[in-house]
């Protein structure tokens, strides 16, 4: 298309490299997160292993949380990558997360073109680029990135059916909508509520839709049902139609309803932690209000707000709420913003909207480069490099982000994005993979290696029993309490190893094997912060000893 190649190939080459720097740092050396992506990348390996690739299961719980999608990645990445092994380092796993985000960094350009130019669109794309929560998601093996692009696709498609009526959409441009949504389906089904709402929006605002035939629905609704169709009688006949009621009536209503997983936030949850999860840009969206509010008549400003406000009151509403539910309109906040640095024309900002964007910066910087410091203190007893660097890397940002949202000047924007990527090099690539004691699973994997006492032996454990120790010990990892480790040494006196925590579980562990006349052997100790509970802990290893407790 002419306004792709209004760009330019360097542009979009630039694009891919800045999203690809900012996002790589860390990528292969951050230890498996709990508890989320651990439980899809232990999923993922388990398809491999078992051979089953319709049905989604942690160990032998099914997980039926969300569609299929993410796990056929995942373990075709590491299927491919290993030459046909079924498991790899959790770097191969996070592949698609990683392709997902910067295939949305360049889509998010893709979008803007049709809405408001190459200058806006490239500054845009630059900013969903070094962004906080975009970075964390690329990092990590969950659906968030893909399901960004596969939505950042729709949108594109969208603006060019909808800004454009004397122009007809290329057959390859209208089937690529369906064909993402089809994709965002099978990986996240959220993308029908953003796409529908949108359209609905836009429907309401024009009281027409007639455009929507310009995505040539019979020829691309045929395609969007061959895509999520076969899977999804699948798992319909492999589940008796479970998967069902627990992906609509536990992870859909369920979290409308109640707060999942301790998740639970008041409304105006979004409008606080947007100011991190969007740093250090969230400022400069401030900002673009009033230009909003003053432009809200234009097409393109209109299509943004039918893509951004519904979805964002709707998870206002929603009970649960985690910082990474609005990221599907990060992309058209960052188009308005870009919109108002780029645009030499915008009206006049009132001081006071200047000093609450300049104090917000200066507020959240400071308290972010604070605790990327404090945490390693309080943590370790003692002041990492990376966390020096990013701190001061953090502050600076903050300062040239006054300076643009100050003058709109392009080039405090391109240091600021400079900026970022050295922070994102501190905390991601130096900092975090050194936080020895937050990281437990990969100890545990360590020790229990050194000390089975048979190269099959199984592990049993008592009060930490997070999803990062099953993916990196193995599938037949024993996950329960005190007595479940008791009685599995007592099952297996000659191979078995067991770990608990110490405390009650312990306790408990002591008295089971008591009262079977046995006495356990402690062969190694860990010590560290279970960061999914927020405390520290204390976990012992134990074989079963030869010696025998007489009544």
């Amino acid at each position: 298309m002419s306004e792709d190649r209004a760009m330019g190939a360097k542009v979009w080459l630039f694009l891919a490299l800045l999203a690809f720097a900012a996002f790589i740092q860390g990528f292969a050396t951050i230890p498996p997160f709990d508890r989320d992506e651990s439980r899809y990348v232990q999923a993922s390996h388990q398809m491999l292993e078992t051979g089953d690739f319709i049905d989604i299961r942690f160990q032998d719980e099914a997980r039926h949380k969300k569609p299929v999608g993410i796990y056929w990645m995942q373990a075709a990445t590491v299927h491919l990558l290993t030459g046909g092994e079924d498991t790899g380092p959790v770097w191969m796993y996070r592949l698609p997360s990683l392709v997902g985000a910067v295939a949305a960094v360049l889509l998010t350009g893709w979008v803007g073109l049709a809405l408001f130019g190459p200058g806006a669109a490239t500054l845009a794309a630059m900013m969903m680029a070094t962004c906080v929560i975009l970075g964390v998601e690329a990092r990590m093996a969950k659906t968030d990135a893909v399901q960004l692009a596969c939505i950042l696709g729709c949108f594109g498609v969208l603006a060019r059916a909808y800004l454009r009526p004397n122009r007809a959409l290329p057959l390859s441009t209208a089937l690529l909508f369906w064909g993402a949504l089809g994709i965002g389906v099978l990986v996240k089904g959220v993308i029908l509520m953003v796409v529908g709402t949108a359209i609905l929006a836009l429907w309401l605002i024009d009281r027409e839709v007639w455009w929507l035939r310009r995505l040539r629905p019979a020829l691309g609704l045929p395609l969007f049902l061959a895509i999520i169709l076969p899977w999804l009688i699948a798992i319909a006949i492999a589940t008796k139609g479970a998967f069902f009621g627990t992906a609509v009536g536990h992870e859909f209503l369920g979290k409308a309803a109640t707060g999942q997983e301790n998740h639970a936030g008041p409304p105006g949850y979004f409008l606080a932690t947007f100011w991190l999860s969007f740093w250090p840009w969230a400022p400069v969206v401030f900002l673009s209000l009033p230009l909003v509010w003053a432009r809200r008549h234009e097409v393109a400003v209109r299509f943004c707000l039918a893509w951004i406000i519904p979805t964002w009151v709707i998870h206002e509403m929603v009970v649960t709420k985690l910082p990474h539910y609005t990221l599907p309109v990060l992309p058209a906040l960052a188009l308005l913003a870009a919109a108002l640095v780029i645009n030499k024309g915008r009206p006049a900002l009132a001081r006071g909207w200047v000093w609450a964007a300049t104090g917000m910066t200066v507020i959240v910087s400071i308290a972010f480069a604070g605790a990327i410091i404090g945490f390693p203190v309080q943590l370790m007893g003692q002041v990492q490099v990376g966390s020096v660097l990013a701190a001061v890397a953090i502050l600076a940002v903050a300062g040239l982000t006054v300076w643009l949202i100050r003058s709109a000047r392009g080039d405090a924007a391109a240091y600021a994005m400079l900026g970022t990527v050295i922070a994102y090099i501190g905390i991601f690539a130096m900092a975090l993979p050194n936080l020895t004691p937050m990281w437990l699973s990969p100890q545990v994997k360590q020790v229990f290696d050194e000390n089975k006492p048979c190269p099959g032996s199984i592990l049993a454990t008592g009060g930490y029993n997070e999803p990062s120790m099953v993916f990196l010990v193995g599938t037949q990892t024993r996950l329960g309490g005190g007595e479940l480790v008791a009685a599995h040494l007592l099952s297996d006196p000659t191979c078995a190893i067991g770990m608990v925590t110490t405390g009650r579980e312990e306790e408990a562990f002591h008295a089971a094997l008591r009262t079977a006349g046995r006495e356990p052997l402690l062969v190694s100790e860990l010590s560290g912060f279970n960061y999914s509970r927020g405390k520290k802990a204390v976990l012992h290893f134990y074989t079963l000893s030869d010696r025998v407790i007489g009544p």
